[in-house]
């Protein structure tokens, strides 16, 4: 029989430090800090000698010393079970209850505009940029920048906010995948955390623009998007503080401002929620 003990936390409640199982050997610990809601994360450790570790059936890496790390997506369903396989082959599992968040969800009583360029030649081009995205993303690099508290990249108000979306007479347009920052042209940004440029385009993309792209390790990546300049390159590793190029308009943008969007995997997460209770109270 699979040993299970459940845990709820409420969104964007600060998670106490949570031991399951015997206390001599617990098979998972949760540790502090982490949000347990929709776009949110957990840290966490296993016991020593713990053979896998998986989220609904996918697998999650762990380090040495058994820590690791996991996030929700912004539409993640409100349960989820995390599985260690124990080092005698026993499994055991903990289900988590996700928290729902209360978008902010714009309602516009007008038809949707077709959206995007449709020419073949501007088809050909996203295409490749999508594609040098989606590889940038499947390289791990060993950053352990996971492991640390985040920073603000750059200093204003957020003006976008994760989650946001319009709907058009019923018909949902995309959700807003990041956080945006006023800022000056030329203001600079910082990585948020430790990581390794997986991505500089010198060249601006269709939409992004200048984009950058940090791996923190564990799966974390972040992306900063519309730079006027890049100061880092391909292959760089990076210290958490350390500048990594400027804000500006590049790509779609209608003004200077720094979109930040991080995912874990596969899942889309609100950066706000690695910044820590200083603004944990903006995502309500």
């Amino acid at each position: 029989m699979i040993g299970r003990r459940a845990f709820v936390a409420s969104s964007g409640a600060t998670l106490a430090t949570l031991l399951l199982g015997n206390a001599a050997t617990p098979p998972i610990a949760i540790e502090p800090g982490g949000r347990l809601t929709q776009g949110g994360w957990l840290r966490g450790r296993v016991q020593p000698g713990t053979r896998a570790l998986a989220l609904d059936g996918r697998p999650v890496p762990f380090s040495a010393d058994g820590q690791f790390l996991i996030a929700f997506d912004r539409d993640a369903a409100p349960t989820a079970q995390l599985l260690a396989i124990r080092a005698d082959g026993s499994p055991f599992a903990l289900p988590l209850a996700i928290s729902p968040r209360a978008w902010n969800i714009e309602h516009i009583n007008v038809a949707r505009r077709p959206g995007g360029v449709t020419d073949e030649a501007y088809a050909r081009i996203r295409q490749a940029e999508l594609a040098r995205i989606s590889a940038s993303r499947k390289i791990e690099t060993g950053a352990q920048g996971w492991r640390q508290d985040f920073l603000r990249p750059a200093p204003g108000r957020f003006t976008g906010r994760f989650g946001s979306q319009r709907v058009y007479r019923g018909e949902p347009a995309a959700y807003h995948s990041g956080l945006d920052i006023a800022g000056g042209e030329g203001t600079p940004y910082v990585a948020p955390a430790d990581g390794v440029v997986i991505l500089a385009a010198a060249e601006p993309f269709s939409l992004e623009g200048r984009l950058l792209m940090l791996d923190h390790g564990m799966g974390l990546n972040s992306a900063f998007l519309h730079s006027s300049q890049l100061t880092v390159k391909e292959g760089d590793s990076v210290t958490r503080g350390q500048p990594l190029g400027r804000i500006g308009r590049t790509g779609r943008a209608t003004g200077p401002h720094l979109h930040w969007s991080m995912k874990w995997k596969e899942s889309r997460i609100d950066p706000i929620l690695l910044l820590g209770d200083m603004v944990s109270t903006a995502t309500r």
